[in-house]
This record gives structure tokens, C-alpha cells and sequence, in this order.
């Protein structure tokens, strides 16, 4: 005697569990909640844009902003500098495979990086550097405006 076949497949079949997919939904959801917290990441303008992961240090005379952009050439990286912003962009070529890949978690395509410089950024001195996949943009600070007193008259 045969079951009737709704009972072995069919709509109640539980979907298989897939881990690689549950990472996925994370990652977008994750990379959703990062662009609600920071809405200035999600205005790239290319779909598929994503942001490196970024340290910003502070130190006595400049700031620093160290991202992390593994297997990017500097030939392929621009840094912009604004009155008030910085704007790294740039992309990672995908690599010749000659297999399949059965798993992805390197990022390559296009990214991009924005902060707000602070107001005594010396904007006309920041220079970048890359060494070991970090790229590493200095911005040095202005020289304070020291007060001085002002006599009064009268």
C-alpha cells in the first residue's frame, strides 16, 4: 500500500536547513541596520557597495583613518577630500578561479568610505598611504588659534 505523495513531499516538507544562507540573510540584514545607522554609507549609489571596516585614532597632532582593503591595488583606490569629508572609494578585482566557489566571504566589487572630518582638520595637508591591505589616511590638526587679549579701550 502507497501513501498518498502529500504526505513525503509536497508543501508541508520542511525547507532544508541551510546555514550558508542563514549567513546570507544576516549579512544583508546586518548591512541593512548599518545603513539605517549610517545613512551616509548607503548613499554610494551603487547597489552592491560596501563599506571596509574602518578604525579612526586619534592622536595628538592628526587623525588617523585606517581601512581595511586586502588584494586592492592603490592604482585602483581614489581618496577625496572635501571642506568637511572624506570619500574613499574604490574597487577589488575578482580573481581568476578555476574551480567553483563553494563559499564567499571576501568582499570584491566596489567600495566605499565616508566620514565627516572634524572642524580643525588641516584638510589641504592629509595624506594616504597603503601598506599590508591597510589603507591609511592622515589628517593632520590645525594649529590651534591661540587667544590673545584684547585691550580695551575707553
Amino acid at each position: 500500500m502507497t501513501l498518498p505523495a502529500h504526505h513525503h513531499h509536497g508543501r508541508g516538507a520542511l525547507p532544508v536547513w541551510d546555514p550558508f544562507r542563514e549567513l546570507e540573510d544576516l549579512h544583508t540584514r546586518m548591512d541593512r541596520l548599518m545603513q539605517s545607522a549610517f545613512p551616509g554609507s548607503a548613499e554610494l549609489g551603487t547597489a552592491g557597495a560596501w563599506a571596509p571596516p574602518a578604525d579612526i585614532e586619534d592622536t595628538e597632532d592628526a587623525y588617523l583613518v585606517e581601512l581595511e582593503v586586502p588584494g586592492v591595488a592603490k592604482d585602483d583606490i581614489t581618496v577625496e577630500v572635501t571642506a568637511s569629508e572624506i570619500d574613499v572609494h574604490g574597487e577589488i578585482k575578482e580573481k581568476e578561479r578555476t574551480g567553483v566557489v563553494r563559499r564567499r566571504a571576501r568582499h570584491i566589487g566596489e567600495f566605499g568610505y565616508r566620514t565627516s572630518l572634524p572642524p580643525n582638520s588641516d584638510t589641504e595637508h592629509i595624506s594616504a598611504e597603503l601598506a599590508n591591505g591597510v589603507l591609511t589616511v592622515r589628517v593632520p590638526k590645525a594649529e590651534k588659534a591661540k587667544a590673545h587679549r584684547i585691550e580695551i579701550a575707553g
